[in-house]
Formats: structure tokens, C-alpha cells, sequence
């Protein structure tokens, strides 16, 4: 199986971490199967506050499936960042929202924002892959999101154009997720919801 992440996915999950790098935070990837390769074609960005399995992301969880459902689209990934840079493990919590979609979804796959390559030109995720009862980085051969991987972006220059947007025009900061939205309604459709 191939997995590639569209420039709405990616620039996502970017600006999500870039908004609150001191933070852990959260999301879900939303996308399709098409023959051998899953499609990320969008990113529901969750938490940054309730991290844990709360009712918080219960709630944002049933709130991204409808969402997803009502776009033809459905929950084939989980991402979330560490509020330290050099952490790119998947928390427990992580691995039971990861496993939770992939019940739904058999090609499930979940993603860890490695922080050390946010500020950098290569593509800041790290795959995971479930094997038996627990999630594992991917390790195999060519490393991911390198050429010939079976992870990719759907451009080569995503990473450095969502640098950019950060950089230059701020576009993080008129990001929201959905503990935002918690805390102030008009922000629902900054995500999609």
C-alpha cells in the first residue's frame, strides 16, 4: 500500500503544529483508497488543549466522520506532535485513536510531525504502521517520503511552499482546530466542520 498526502493534508497538519509548537497536538487524516495507494486528501485538526482520549476528542472524532461521510471521504489516518521537538513516538492515546480508524478503515496509517524538519525543506512526518496489536514507525526501504517510497507528498516542493505561508503570510495564525472552536464557535469553518 502507497500513501500520499495533498497539499490541503499537508499544509494542515503543518499549520497545526506551527500554531502551537509548545503544545502537543492532534488530527485526523481524511482521504480515499484508490486501487493500491490511500489518497490523504484532507486533515481534520483536533486538539491541542485535551490530548488524551477525552470527551473532547470523542466528540471532534464523531464530528470528523460525519464530516468526512458528507464529502465522500473517510478516516484513514491520525497525526499528531509532541510538544518537544526530539519526541516523535506515538503517545498511547495516539495509537488507540490510530487503532479506532483503522477498524473503520483496514489501510489505516498514523503520523508523527517530526519537529526537528518542520523549519526544513524535507517533509516533517514520520509513518507509522500497525503491526499485531501496536503501532510501529515504518522502516522500510527507500525511506519514506524519498523517491521511489510508498509515502509521498503530491509535490516536491509542499514542505518548503508551507514554510512560506507560515513564514510570509502568517497563515497559521487564521488556523483553528477544535479546541478552538470550543473556545469561540466562529472558528468552525477554519477546519472544515
Amino acid at each position: 500500500m502507497s500513501y500520499t498526502f495533498s497539499e490541503t493534508a499537508y499544509f494542515k497538519v503543518f499549520f497545526h503544529a506551527a500554531k502551537h509548537p509548545h503544545k502537543p497536538v492532534n488530527g485526523v487524516l481524511l482521504g480515499k483508497k484508490s486501487g493500491g495507494d490511500v489518497v490523504i486528501e484532507d486533515a481534520v485538526p483536533l486538539l491541542h488543549h485535551w490530548t488524551s482520549l477525552s470527551p473532547m476528542m470523542e466528540i471532534g472524532l464523531d464530528l470528523a466522520t460525519q464530516y468526512a461521510d458528507s464529502v465522500g471521504l473517510k478516516l484513514v489516518g491520525y497525526y499528531q506532535a509532541s510538544d518537544r521537538l526530539d519526541d516523535t513516538s506515538l503517545v498511547p492515546v495516539g495509537e488507540k485513536v490510530a487503532g479506532k480508524i483503522k477498524s473503520g478503515f483496514s489501510d489505516a496509517v498514523a503520523f508523527v510531525i517530526d519537529g526537528d524538519k518542520l523549519g526544513t525543506d524535507e517533509v516533517a512526518l514520520i509513518p507509522y504502521i500497525s503491526s499485531a496489536s501496536s503501532w510501529r514507525p515504518y522502516s522500510g526501504n527507500p525511506s519514506p517520503f524519498s523517491k521511489g517510497s510508498s509515502y509521498r507528498v503530491a509535490s516536491d516542493d509542499i514542505p518548503r511552499r508551507a514554510i512560506a505561508l507560515v513564514r510570509d503570510e502568517r497563515r497559521h495564525q487564521r488556523f483553528g482546530d477544535f479546541d478552538d472552536h470550543l473556545e469561540d464557535v466562529s472558528i468552525v469553518k477554519a477546519f472544515g466542520l
